[in-house]
């Protein structure tokens, strides 16, 4: 039986095409608590490339977002010794892409925390390919509440 990811556990009928479980033509993207950071990896497929053999920027973004996003919902919820996790979205973030990300296997992200301040957390994330960073992100993401379009706990 495979572990049920945070997204799977918490948002089930979501339909974000960077990690909701609901969208069938989404990238699935599946983030796993370890220790004070959530981990994810990711396979590319043919029409996510770029070019051959190189990871496309805006899929590199998404993947980015999402995770962070993902991230800073995770740490509120533990900053807060909730049980249920709080719905974010994205306030802004910036990606540096360092180099070009190879699609021969697959795609490794962490992101952590950096900063918590009320219902706002700022994350710092990274995405690496063949043990080499190939990018990373630091994004703010706010804790939103129900009536906001981007409350997942409406959908489904």
């Amino acid at each position: 039986m495979t572990t049920k990811c945070i997204q799977e556990q918490y948002a089930p009928h979501c339909v974000c095409f960077g990690c909701g479980a609901a969208n069938p033509k989404g990238l699935h993207l599946r983030s796993f608590p370890e220790k004070d950071r959530l981990v994810a990896d990711w396979t590319p497929k043919p029409e996510h490339h770029a070019f051959p053999g190189v990871l496309n920027g805006g899929i590199i973004g998404t993947l980015l977002d999402c995770h962070s996003n993902w991230t800073a919902s995770w740490s509120l919820m533990k900053e807060r010794g909730d049980d249920d996790m709080p719905c974010t979205v994205t306030a802004e973030y910036t990606v540096h892409l360092l180099r070009p990300t190879p699609t021969d296997g697959s795609v490794h992200l962490e992101g952590k925390a950096v900063d918590i301040q009320g219902n706002r957390v700022t994350v710092e994330a990274r995405l690496s390919a063949g043990g080499k960073t190939c990018a990373t992100c630091r994004g703010v993401f706010v804790a939103v509440e129900p009536g906001h379009p981007g409350y997942w706990k409406d959908s489904g």
